[in-house]
């Protein structure tokens, strides 16, 4: 059987449903959509140089790849490439032609340092090492049962604190923008972002197909947001956390658990089922409000990096 890798074609339909399929069994922790799909690969900014890449065996999605380069990181160079291939079509070489043209794409505009999440499995860490890539910082998915789990009671709502939803901010959402960007200034990761322009974070991520504005919860103090859960949800009863943060000045207030338990209880009530999230391992404040609602570790993942024109396998 041959395996062929190209472009998603965002025309194509039956691309975006592969896509979102091999995703989902891959990860499975992760919300995939067609649409979501296509949104990522239409409204991401140019400067990404980003790429979505499947691999086929017979007209069949065996394969993705997720390519784009930093560039919102102050540092040049930096890229990413999250490849993930379908658990009954592994050991066929679909992943690693899916690497290959990943790199060849980024080394062409200019990353010289490329990170990849893999999953903490024996033969997905071989795979990386074989590859030249060693391994970096470590990060959990969690798992909450919504539909048969206890979710602790609702926190009291400080005084001069009022909950709001990222519904309320429709007319204006830059209030939004930033607090996202200070909050993601401050996330441990490999990579450093600075999120300043507003209309590519409307286009990416206020527009995003999956974000649920009236599950996302934000806590507004002395006028302004200080602290928020961000919930995307894609129609079948599953729920993700796609970020939760303080801004600098509120923290150590218990906020952000206020935010995101506000949140979890709408989407139970919503009739959502099962909510995921993540953490880096390093993340102690919120690997400790997540241990409080009551989430459980399902998987993990390890960052690798490489650096391109160093030798590989």
């Amino acid at each position: 059987m041959t395996i062929t890798v190209r472009d998603l074609r965002p025309e194509v339909r039956a691309d975006a449903e592969g896509f979102a399929r091999v995703r989902r069994l891959a990860v499975p922790f992760l919300p995939a959509t067609p649409e979501s799909v296509l949104h990522l690969l239409t409204r991401t900014h140019p400067d990404a140089r980003f790429r979505l890449l499947i691999a086929e065996e017979d007209g069949e999605v065996v394969g993705t790849a997720q390519v784009y380069a930093a560039h919102e990181s102050p540092e040049p160079g930096q890229g990413n490439a999250n490849v993930y291939v379908h658990p009954e079509r592994l050991r066929r070489g679909a992943g690693a032609l899916l690497v290959r043209a990943a790199e060849e794409h980024l080394a062409a505009h200019g990353v010289t340092k490329v990170f990849s999440w893999v999953l903490d499995e024996p033969d997905n860490r071989a795979f990386a090492e074989r590859r030249g890539y060693r391994a970096s910082r470590s990060a959990h998915f969690l798992r909450l049962d919504l539909a048969h789990g206890a979710l602790p009671p609702l926190p009291d709502v400080p005084p001069g604190v009022e909950l709001r939803t990222a519904a309320d901010f429709a007319d204006d959402p830059r209030p939004l923008f930033e607090l996202d960007a200070e909050t993601t200034e401050d996330e441990p990761g490999d990579i450093d972002f600075e999120f300043t322009d507003y209309a590519a974070w409307l286009a990416e991520t206020w527009g995003h197909p999956l974000l649920d504005r009236d599950l996302t919860s934000v806590a507004v103090a002395d006028g302004r947001p200080v602290a928020f859960t961000v919930a995307h949800t894609d129609g079948s009863g599953r729920y993700c956390t796609a970020m939760t943060g303080t801004a600098r000045a509120y923290r150590g207030r218990g906020l952000a658990k206020l935010a995101k338990s506000h949140s979890l209880h709408r989407a139970r009530t919503a009739g959502c089922t099962e909510a995921f999230t993540g953490n880096d391992a390093g993340n102690d404040p919120m690997i400790a409000v997540n241990k409080w609602f009551g989430y459980e570790i399902c998987a993990t993942e390890v960052r690798h990096v490489r650096e391109l024109g160093r030798p590989s396998e």
